[in-house]
């Protein structure tokens, strides 16, 4: 006879294993899938010769050097982008009506979406490692501490974690795979309007007000800070306070549309 102890163990152990069938299975089609992997390890190459070296020029944020300026931004926007893969390899499992099969086996309700979740952390990791390379290559280096540089990109890595949530209430929530890619007209405003290219306080001031409040911003100047490069502000609180509410507005984000992801897939073809 179960106890009642023993069945919320159940449930538990239900809840993780499954979860991990599904990273499995993620991570087994990211590697067959040679166009897709190279699109995500070629991203980063290319904004760093973009942004860097073709506009970096072009770019005033006081005395600081502006490469050591640019890319501790460069690693969170590339974090922050990625909620549109997300977004989109969930649209596609829900066309092909992979998500309507997996609802119908018995499986943790919860596990289709915490594996996504889990899946899209590591391949998150790997984009942060091949960007970490090319800054290094590119004559990038932190001055931190190794405790610190570690931090720096461990918050990084906070920052996906959070939007993945958001990337698969979307993907969830757009009727078709062409709609999941027209996200890019949400993802790109998100990623640029920050402190991620130049400082908010150059900008216009109700532009510059937007940029400091956004989420990548605290996460972009509180890796600075970490890594030891520029951080070029202008003594706004949400600025002076970056390492705080580069922890907090992760927190926040996974509060709201964790469960929010969660209960969309579970309401599906209601």
């Amino acid at each position: 006879m179960t106890t009642a102890v023993e069945a919320p163990k159940g449930k538990l152990y239900w809840a993780v294993a499954d979860c991990f069938t599904i990273v499995r299975r993620d991570l087994s089609h990211l590697i067959r899938q040679p166009s897709l992997f190279a699109w995500q390890l070629g991203f980063p190459i290319v904004s760093v010769l973009l942004f860097v070296y073709v506009f970096g020029s072009a770019m005033d944020v006081g005395a600081a050097d502006y490469k050591s300026f640019a890319m501790p931004g460069m690693f969170a926007m590339t974090m922050a982008f990625g909620f549109m893969n997300t977004a989109y390899q969930v649209a596609i499992d829900k066309e092909r009506g992979i998500t309507d099969r997996f609802r119908s086996m018995p499986m943790a309700q919860s596990a289709v979406v915490t594996g996504r979740g889990v899946s899209d952390l590591f391949s998150a990791t790997i984009d942060l490692v091949v960007l970490a390379v090319i800054a290094l290559v590119v004559g990038w280096r932190s001055n931190g501490s190794l405790m610190a540089t570690l931090s720096a990109f461990a918050l990084l890595l906070l920052l996906r974690f959070a939007l993945i949530w958001i990337g698969v209430f979307l993907g969830l929530l757009v009727p078709n795979v062409e709609a999941a890619g027209s996200l890019f007209a949400v993802a790109f405003p998100f990623g640029m309007i920050s402190s991620v290219f130049t400082p908010p306080h150059l900008m216009p001031d109700w532009l510059g007000a937007i940029a400091m409040w956004n989420p990548v911003s605290s996460t972009a100047n509180a890796v600075r800070e970490l890594f030891g490069n520029p951080v070029p502000t202008g003594g706004s609180w949400i600025e002076g306070n970056a390492m705080l509410m580069a922890v907090v507005w992760p927190l926040v984000i996974t509060v709201v549309f964790l469960p929010l992801a969660v209960r969309k897939f579970q309401r599906l073809g209601r």
